[in-house]
């Protein structure tokens, strides 16, 4: 088409608020519902389960403070990609937007469709089919909806921040209000052991995407002042949110409540709202889940835009519609993969699963910590490599708060590769061969980078 044959690129046009709310509409998105009852489970006490919270929030400021000097110094959408490139060349930024495409991506945004999916159809059941038909129908509306541009995508992405947050208000209110009468507490024998590899695997899980912002990184108004300040003010608010909802779930239902509890905010508030309680919190997953699925769908397709304007081998993808205002084809292909693999993970031996969210999870984690252990250390490497690039941010203690992100990165990479191998199923092999096919595809592009242009 013809707009698409003109020089467009990416506009600033994200004001602070708009990356604020990618930040914080893509971190909470289902999985402080979800993974509540399982972390309360994993460790021994109360304390336990708000400091592990606490933890996790303090992890996303570390990894913060470093995406900070590297987005002000790089920002051009791409985010880890542009990093990873100019770190340690182009071949390992091919391997990250390659896995980012095939595996940790639609992966994510699977998992998260999944979620939708369980509550939606709580609401409005669709039959044997729900999980399928829901989880692709909402990949297949959101892309659709950030196809039509900029602007549409960034206030859609707005707007259901504001709605769950104010959700999430309600949520705490009623849970600091009522008290549930306590649930009998298992004799120390036999209770089940601390299991703090995986609470910390769910709770790294519950703040994922803090880094998200960093891939629209060209799309930022002011980005040497707005990037730092969407990073820490958006994780530092998370944080508060999700310490406030434990609490909340902690005060109405104890922590043996919260650990035998099926659907833990809906529990909550059917204490103090009855049975509508409950169905709004279905409402209210559902609208947590569509928002963190929109933001990840808006910040995943300019990694693709970055890679195919690099990479010969991706051309079709790097082009920005002057008519749409967004990278069209990036965002089709990211879609279709996605809706691939939900059809893919929707069965299992033949049958419609209703697991689809955990087996997602599983099958992305191992290679999404893998790249962040890269870009951890990548900040070190770029003021050894390149000392006179300007850095309008300069992470402070660099030393020790890069070898915080790193050491907490390596252990959730061992963490998250023994959790996928705990249960093996044939979509391992999948990450396998995904890894493997993206070897020979840089191998093939940088043949073709070689060869006449």
């Amino acid at each position: 088409m013809a707009d698409d044959a003109s020089p467009a690129a990416p506009r600033r046009q994200l004001t602070l608020f708009d990356t604020t709310s990618i930040i914080v509409g893509i971190i909470i998105g289902s999985s402080v519902y979800v993974t509540a009852p399982q972390i309360a489970a994993s460790v021994p006490d109360t304390l336990s389960f708000l400091a592990v919270w606490l933890l996790g929030g303090l992890f996303a400021l570390v990894g913060s403070l470093c995406y900070a000097e590297l987005a002000t110094a790089l920002p051009a959408d791409g985010g880890d990609y542009v990093y990873l490139s100019r770190a340690y060349g182009r071949p390992v930024g091919f391997l990250f937007a390659w896995c980012e495409l095939w595996l940790v991506r639609p992966g994510a945004i699977g998992s998260l469709a999944f979620v939708f999916a369980q509550y939606a159809e709580h609401i409005v059941p669709l039959g044997r089919m729900s999980p399928v038909l829901y989880a692709g129908g909402v990949v297949a509306l959101l892309t659709g909806v950030n196809l039509l541009g900029v602007v549409t995508g960034k206030w859609t992405q707005n707007v259901l921040t504001l709605v769950k947050i104010a959700g999430l208000a309600m949520v705490i209110g009623v849970g600091f209000c009522v008290s549930a009468p306590p649930v009998e507490t298992l004799p120390a024998a036999s209770a089940s052991p601390a299991n703090w590899g995986l609470a910390m695997i769910l709770i790294l899980y519950a703040y994922g995407g803090w880094n998200d912002m960093a891939f629209v990184g060209a799309e930022v108004r002011d980005p040497e002042r707005n990037i730092v300040r969407a990073l820490l003010v958006g994780t530092a608010a998370v944080t508060a949110i999700y310490l406030l909802v434990n609490g909340a779930f902690i005060h109405a239902l104890g922590l043996e409540g919260v650990r035998s509890a099926e659907a833990v905010a809906a529990d909550v508030t059917r204490l103090g709202l009855g049975d509508w309680g409950g169905k709004g919190v279905s409402v209210l997953v559902a609208v947590s889940t569509l928002g963190a699925i929109n933001g990840m769908t808006f910040t995943g397709a300019r990694i693709y835009y970055a890679l195919g304007k690099q990479h010969r081998l991706f051309r079709p993808f790097g082009v920005w519609s002057a008519r749409r205002d967004a990278p069209v084809a990036s965002l089709l292909l990211q879609g279709a993969i996605t809706l691939g693999l939900v059809a893919g993970f929707g069965w299992s031996d033949g049958t419609l699963s209703r697991d689809g969210f955990e087996r997602m999870a599983k099958f992305t984690f191992p290679a999404f910590w893998f790249f962040l252990l890269l870009v951890s250390l990548s900040i070190v490497v770029l003021r050894w490599r390149e000392p006179d690039l300007a850095r309008p941010y300069r992470t402070p203690c660099v030393w020790l708060v890069s070898s915080a992100f790193f050491f907490g990165a390596a252990f959730m990479l061992l963490e998250s590769y023994s959790w996928a191998l705990s249960t093996w199923e044939p979509q391992a092999l999948w990450t396998l061969a995904a890894i493997g096919a993206g070897v020979v595809a840089c191998a093939i592009d940088r043949r073709l980078s070689d060869g006449p242009q």
